[in-house]
């Protein structure tokens, strides 16, 4: 993939962005207004994780302008990939928090449930239902390739259902006068978005960790490769994970013949599993360092 396609694939991913919190913006302020003037709590919460979407945006915003612009500094020699998944450990802890907050709030208001009007509800949820669905059709197309954007896209499409948990509690609101529909709602939205919060973190986490990827069987791997002809021993084989997308490998294999078709194979062994950036180190016999780690 060359430089030019890289950027305008980048630069595509900004300016999705970039609209996305324009628009979630204008609908943070309405729905916070809304539940502070009628007092609801599911409105609120509904607010408070479209602020974390807020937050998740510019974040991923920063993040992948970082990685964009890349590094010139020798210490930093994957410049600032990684950026995005920092972003996204700050995202999950900002759900969490949210998440947490509209639980101790609802069972606060338990036995004191105050009288919510359910029409601003109605209208509101419709809103933000519409809106909601727009920008995670926005945003869905990069969500796999960038953990910061896939982020964001996560909490929205959470948010999209804690819209349609709104609209459903301004309507059995103005239909029944039950007045812990809202309060429900309420605990709904925040155990949807707990989940998805641990989900996220624990892929960053992966990531920062570096385990290896998911879909990569490390021992079928060192199988293949040990089965080379003429390959003695394979050590130093370690799998990770950069960011999203880009998966990296290195690996050191002694060989009993001539290096160069070793080579050449351990290349298409690894590139067939999608690891095309790799380092490959061939032996010859009775040589090799020590490998104190992951040998």
């Amino acid at each position: 993939m060359s430089a030019g396609h890289d950027h305008s694939h980048t630069d595509a991913r900004l300016s999705r962005m970039v609209i996305a919190a324009a628009i979630l913006a204008a609908l943070f302020a309405v729905e916070l207004t809304t539940a502070v003037v009628i007092g609801s709590i599911a409105l609120l919460a509904d607010a408070g994780h479209l602020l974390t979407d807020l937050a998740a945006l510019f974040m991923g915003v920063a993040a992948v302008m970082l990685a964009r612009r890349g590094s010139t500094s020798p210490s930093r020699t994957y410049g600032w990939h990684r950026a995005e998944v920092f972003t996204a450990v700050a995202n999950a802890v900002l759900l969490i928090g949210v998440a947490t907050f509209i639980l101790t709030e609802a069972i606060r208001r338990i036995g004191t449930a105050p009288d919510v009007p359910g029409g601003p509800m109605i209208v509101v949820a419709l809103a933000g239902l519409a809106i909601n669905i727009g920008v995670a059709l926005l945003l869905r197309s990069h969500s796999s390739s960038s953990l910061a954007v896939r982020g964001a896209y996560m909490e929205v499409v959470a948010d999209t259902v804690g819209s349609v948990g709104v609209l459903i509690a301004g309507v059995v609101t103005v239909t029944t006068d039950w007045p812990y529909a809202d309060v429900v709602v309420a605990v709904f939205v925040a155990l949807w978005v707990l989940p998805r919060a641990f989900s996220l973190a624990g892929a960053a986490l992966r990531i920062l960790s570096e385990a290896s990827p998911s879909h990569i069987d490390v021992d079928d791997l060192r199988a293949a490769l040990a089965a080379i002809d003429g390959v003695t021993d394979v050590h130093d084989l370690h799998v990770w994970t950069l960011v999203p997308g880009q998966d990296m490998a290195t690996a050191h294999l002694r060989a009993s013949t001539d290096t160069g078709p070793v080579l050449g194979a351990a290349r298409a062994i690894l590139a067939a599993r999608g690891l095309t950036h790799a380092t490959v180190q061939v032996e010859p016999p009775g040589q090799g360092a020590d490998c104190p780690i992951g040998c």
